[in-house]
């Protein structure tokens, strides 16, 4: 029934007629499922896209507030919740598939040129994809999530000569407090996806433009 309902609206819309040379392409023989994984953290992204957006109306990005939100989502809300669980295990996997899409690049030696901006370009959307969980992971604002935040921001310390301002950049202060946390949610629901947006078409286009890799 969805089906049908999917192929009425492209009728209409014809999507798939306009967008052909984009939607089908020629792939290389003998390609395993390893192929997949790079389609599957695309997935895993818009999941989590969505499904942050949806957490926006619930989450209060204050100190005094951010704790007390968390638990009305994740306890008296029963959408919410389901809203919440289905980020963060969109979260998990999506860190997953990139792992193993990157593994899958570097054992077939897909990064050699001419593919190589390419890889620079998924390597810079990975690093963002792991900033983007540290981010995260200060949200629900609990003791859990504040001494890992202030024992990760204090890794950049171990950086001479400007890892005491880099952390004070991170935090907005010396120690974590309200707003190293309104920094955090700034750029985890604004700058990272946009950024990662950005990285992921110039990724797909040279994907497109070069054609998918061959097995070595």
């Amino acid at each position: 029934m969805i089906i049908n309902f999917l192929n009425w609206i492209d009728r209409k819309l014809r999507f798939t007629a306009r967008h052909k040379d984009f939607l089908y392409r020629k792939i290389p023989e003998n390609i395993g499922y390893s192929y997949c994984f790079g389609g599957m953290a695309f997935i895993f992204y818009l999941i989590l896209v969505l499904s942050g957006l949806m957490l926006t109306i619930y989450y209060v990005p204050s100190d005094t507030e951010a704790y007390k939100s968390v638990v009305m989502i994740s306890e008296q809300n029963f959408i919410s919740r389901i809203i919440r669980n289905t980020h963060k295990i969109s979260a998990s996997l999506f860190i997953i598939a990139i792992i193993l899409h990157s593994l899958r690049v570097f054992i077939f030696r897909a990064y050699l040129p001419p593919r190589d901006l390419n890889w620079m370009t998924g390597v810079m959307a990975m690093l963002l994809a792991f900033a983007s969980g540290f981010t995260g992971y200060l949200l629900p604002w609990d003791q859990k999530a504040y001494w890992a935040t202030e024992v990760g921001t204090n890794i950049f310390k171990s950086i001479p000569f400007i890892g005491d301002h880099i952390v004070i950049t991170i935090r907005g202060g010396d120690n974590v407090s309200g707003i190293t946390l309104i920094r955090f949610y700034s750029a985890h629901v604004l700058f990272l996806p946009i950024s990662i947006s950005i990285l992921l078409w110039a990724h797909f286009h040279m994907v497109k433009r070069l054609g998918i890799s061959k097995k070595l």
